[in-house]
């Protein structure tokens, strides 16, 4: 035991005791508490915070030449952006060009006698261009659906089926651009597109001639088609009919899929009306078959 206490004695003769130095390392914890709860809530946060400060400081003494590099760094992205703008948008006077006569000729198609012209316009002036993330042209698609009338913006004169035809034209279009320059959609990049009241006007050939382009959209696209025309309706790989009943003393819609005999009893009434004939009929069968 007299040997323990030795070494006891020994140690606590060895500490330095300051009372000033505790003081001065718990005012050191406090204050470090206090910035932790202001700013952390960790320390790291602290010094974290401390350093973005200094940096802003630093910014705020020298900021003639913060600013002198920050403007030679924006005219040096200015003009990069107007290399690359300019040269996209001769590209899309170009490729606007080739579009608007594949688009017109697939209108023409569709019942629609009209003239379609693709404008790219662009600013006269830098200082006057509309800077966006893509480009500084504005694109405008104008249409004259009858003989001399002057093109005006498409979305000011066309009704609702034009419209639809026009984008059907549209798609149709780029899609045997796509086909053509050997382009492949990848199934994320498929679309679901719908047409509603593109029957508007038309009926004979040129009903069949937009069923057939409806289809070829369809290999690659899933198409919704809203329509009245057998001509149409029998391209459909899928035959859905809608009716309205009143029940409840409210009128309900309801949608199933029809195949088969069914199919066929629709677009015979489609073809002839309320009464059936075996002539409706058997051309509804003829249609299926030709056009599945």
């Amino acid at each position: 035991m007299e040997d323990v206490g030795a070494t006891l004695r020994d140690y606590a003769g060895g500490i330095q005791a300051s009372p000033e130095r505790l003081a001065e390392i718990e005012d050191r914890l406090a204050a470090l508490g206090r910035l932790k709860r202001k700013y952390g809530p960790s320390l790291q946060d602290v010094i974290s915070f401390g350093e973005d400060v200094r940096r802003k400081l630093s910014e705020m003494e020298n900021k003639d030449e913060v600013l002198r590099e920050l403007r030679a760094k924006l005219a040096a992205a200015a003009e990069e952006y107007l290399k690359t703008a300019r040269n996209i948008s001769r590209k899309r006077a170009d490729a606007a060009r080739r579009l608007e006569k594949l688009v017109e000729a697939e209108i023409n198609d569709l019942a629609m006698k009209a003239s379609f012209r693709i404008a790219v316009e662009e600013a006269e002036t830098d200082a006057d261009a509309h800077w966006t993330a893509s480009g500084i042209n504005q694109v405008v698609y104008r249409i004259a659906t009858n003989a001399g009338e002057t093109m005006r913006p498409l979305e000011q004169i066309a009704s609702g089926g034009e419209l639809s035809r026009v984008m059907l034209a549209l798609k149709a279009s780029v899609e045997a651009g796509a086909n053509a320059a050997g382009k492949r959609k990848s199934p994320a990049a498929q679309r679901t597109l719908v047409f509603d009241e593109i029957d508007t006007g038309i009926g004979g050939r040129a009903a069949e001639a937009v069923g057939k382009k409806l289809k070829a959209l369809a290999k690659s696209n899933q198409v919704l088609c809203v329509t009245h025309l057998p001509q149409i309706a029998t391209f459909a790989d899928q035959h859905y009919l809608i009716e309205k009943r009143e029940s409840g003393g409210r009128a309900k819609a309801t949608v199933r899929q029809i195949t088969g005999e069914e199919r066929t009893e629709e677009v015979a009434r489609m073809l002839s009306g309320a009464k059936l004939t075996e002539t409706s009929r058997k051309h509804a069968e003829q249609m299926i078959k030709a056009n599945g």
